[in-house]
């Protein structure tokens, strides 16, 4: 779903970097020799000729949820893994996912224009051509409508545009907007139109962001061609993702009678994508001001405001319909420790065809599955069970993932370890996102790694590429906001997670397009495949190590350490937002912004602000300064040295501790995300929210309800803290 997030590490083709005498988080000395050896047969076993025979099967047809293509797709993963020997089932859920079957864009004034939303076939792109079974152009969980009204550009639609807006007298009420895609996840575009009056909304992708401004393009290059459109779900996932219909359990019945106006996510508005050679004619009709230099794109005109004189007329209608989203489980049991498992997932789905996003991580997930089971046939059992896990329904709502967790959410509290998700890969850095205790193992397993392409350390290059652009050369593991399949595991049951993939090169504009397919991905994204071997190699060293690992290395001083880092920015936020409070309201009372701005442009003067006041954010440092504590007391115990049952005990309080850090509530309106220290933001969508309670309190003003989270977020912090202290105290016994 999500595009490449950001840069962290770097890419690996891997032939392993590690040597023997290199320490494994988790692992005693004699332990991580083994490991070290057994990782090695583990890069052999795996065949790079298996990536281009299964992309090319798979991405050969539509396999959207809900489609023959995503069974089929289901059912030849399932196989895969019976083959190689795992138990496996097909879990089937019913969420409602719409379809459309009336989609009509028309410009009525000052002159007639009617959209095309099609995507024509390109010469030598096998797939472009196929209509059969293919989803159109079109945003999942728009709202039926049928409105006409004046056209208003808004930029990216997001929050700052809105305002901006209004300073310079542009009112969207009763209006359609059009917006360009970036700054935000999509969804969040119509929410903010409709918090403003809009009645429709428009999103097309510039040529600047992904178009000829960045390269030739599809199928000369790899960057979107004129009537390219990005799909996409517009849902309000930043209050739940998952079937609109049933938050917080599974759907597993297939005989409702889905009625979407009981659906709190669904839009508010109709939206519609479009393509910039859909987007240009509207754009050139437009009147109004001339736009600001930061919201014009490279398209060849003027770019103007509006209102009008464009006005157009938006017509969409959805089947509102149940939805099969089939889950692939395979599982191979542990040897020692069967009741902890490793889980480590991709989704199958795509919009159409979807040859980079998903399948290029599935394929690599599947290869890894295959690598596994090739050490299996040698003898070789894990400590620990693994879970191989193939999502459906990803692409409209982390459909099948969320019903999967949710159903099973007992057992997952009690039994997951960490959950190691993937979202298609490609060429270049690494990015590992994720819970912060697993720095120490990300960090290795980086070290560990060769890039294919410099045949450094992966760690290596990350820290090179970090100290090229002036910034710290350390590696941490970067929050989770949402956008894949990780969100119900971290924000919902407090299970840690990783997220991980490859890219930052290679890049390409096709996203969400019918041009995501096999013969693009070959020719731009990874043409020898060396990037999702690297993904192969990476996921598989990775469950090996948390499967086979002497104790859980889980590390609560690198937790600390970010935990501190976020409070000390929310302090600073205050502090700035007082101080640049101050200066605008002195600005207004002074008529300094009037006198600045030109007279013979439309310029309506901000209100003056309320104060700043100053947050008592004790209980915080309070909670953060136990959370500090209770690391050392955990890093002074010898793991290594401990007997078999304080190790069980320890490993069990380390493995449910994320639990400590939910809030049953949830967070301010949105009670299905739990989690204290992090979250999608409201208004950013994928983009993360570090202690998201406080911090969008204080960016929202609403300072009453920024010292309550402090409280409930301090407090529950603190119970982290304090089970990670009794369960130092109880090992060191």
């Amino acid at each position: 779903m999500r595009t490449n997030l950001a840069l962290l590490l770097c890419g690996s083709m891997l032939l392993t970097a590690q040597t023997p005498s290199r320490p494994i988080a988790g692992f005693q000395p004699d332990s991580a020799r083994n490991q070290a050896e057994l990782e090695q047969r583990f890069d052999h076993a795996l065949n790079r000729g298996n990536f281009q025979q299964w992309l090319k099967l798979l991405s050969s047809r539509p396999h959207h949820v809900g489609s023959p293509g995503s069974r089929a797709t289901a059912e030849f993963i399932a196989e895969q893994f019976r083959k190689w020997g795992y138990d496996t089932q097909i879990e089937t859920f019913y969420p409602l996912f719409p379809t459309p079957k009336t989609r009509l864009l028309e410009m009525v004034a000052p002159e007639r224009y009617t959209a095309k939303i099609e995507e024509p076939p390109v010469e030598g792109d096998a797939t472009s051509g196929i209509k059969n079974g293919s989803l159109p152009v079109y945003n999942a969980y728009s709202i039926d409508g049928d409105v006409t009204g004046e056209l208003v550009y808004v930029n990216y639609g997001i929050p700052d545009d809105y305002r901006r807006l209004r300073e310079m007298g542009v009112d969207v009420r009763g209006k359609i907007v059009l917006a360009r895609y970036g700054a935000s996840w999509r969804g969040i575009k119509p929410k903010v139109a409709a918090e403003h009056g809009a009645i429709g909304c428009l999103i097309y992708s510039d040529p600047r962001d992904d178009g000829y401004g960045q390269g030739d393009v599809y199928p000369k290059g790899a960057f979107r061609p004129p009537q390219g459109a990005q799909r996409g779900s517009v849902m309000d996932m930043t209050l739940y993702p998952g079937d609109p219909l049933t938050p917080g359990q599974g759907a597993i019945d297939s005989n409702r009678s889905p009625d979407p106006r009981q659906a709190q996510t669904v839009t508010r508005i109709p939206v519609m994508p479009i393509s910039y050679g859909d987007a240009e004619p509207l754009l050139r009709a437009l009147g109004g001001r001339v736009a600001p230099a930061d919201w014009r794109g490279g398209l060849p005109i003027t770019y103007h405001l509006g209102p009008g004189p464009a006005k157009v007329h938006l017509k969409l209608e959805f089947n509102w319909k149940l939805a099969p989203a089939h889950d692939v489980v395979a599982r191979m049991r542990g040897s020692e420790k069967p009741d902890e498992w490793i889980l480590r997932g991709n989704h199958h789905d795509g919009w159409n065809f979807g040859a980079h996003d998903p399948l290029s991580g599935m394929i690599a997930v599947m290869e890894e599955a295959r690598g596994l089971s090739e050490l299996a046939k040698t003898g070789w059992r894990p400590k620990r069970s693994i879970v191989f896990l193939a999502w459906d329904g990803e692409e409209p709502a982390l459909l099948g993932s969320t019903e999967w967790a949710e159903k099973h959410a007992g057992e997952l509290q009690r039994h997951a370890v960490a959950y190691i998700n993937t979202d298609g890969t490609g060429r270049g850095f690494i990015s590992i996102n994720g819970s912060s205790e697993l720095d120490l193992f990300s960090s290795q397993a980086a070290r560990d790694l060769t890039d294919p392409q410099t045949h450094v350390s992966t760690l290596d290059r990350s820290l090179a590429a970090r100290r090229a652009a002036g910034r710290e050369a350390e590696f941490h593991v970067g929050p989770l906001g949402s956008g894949s399949d990780y969100t119900v595991f971290l924000h919902h049951l407090g299970i840690p997670s990783l997220d991980v993939s490859f890219g930052g090169e290679g890049r390409g504009g096709v996203y969400h397009s019918e041009y995501d397919s096999y013969d693009h991905f070959v020719r731009f994204i990874d043409p020898d495949f060396q990037y999702v071997m690297a993904t192969a190699q990476l996921g598989g060293r990775m469950v090996l190590r948390l499967a086979n690992a002497d104790w859980l290395p889980f590390y609560a001083n690198s937790m600390a350490k970010a935990v501190r880092g976020w409070m000390n920015e929310v302090m600073k936020l205050t502090d700035t937002m007082r101080d640049q409070t101050r200066k605008q309201n002195e600005m207004i009372r002074n008529g300094d912004l009037k006198l600045a701005a030109d007279p013979r442009l439309t310029y309506i003067v901000p209100e003056q602000k309320e104060e700043v006041p100053y947050l008592n954010f004790a209980p915080l440092q309070n909670a953060v300064a136990r959370l500090d504590a209770a690391a050392a007391a955990l890093e002074k115990v010898d793991r290594s040295k401990l007997g078999a049952e304080k190790q069980a005990s320890l490993e069990e309080a380390l493995r449910s501790a994320g639990q400590k850090l939910l809030r049953g509530e949830g967070l301010p309106r949105r009670p299905w995300f739990r989690h204290v220290l992090h979250a999608p933001g409201f208004y950013t969508g994928y983009g993360v929210k570090t202690l998201p309670g406080i911090r969008e309190a204080i960016e929202e003003r609403q300072w009453k309800e920024a010292g309550e989270q402090i409280g409930y977020t301090a407090a529950a912090i603190a119970s982290y803290a304090d089970w990670i202290q009794s369960a130092a105290v109880n090992a060191s016994r």
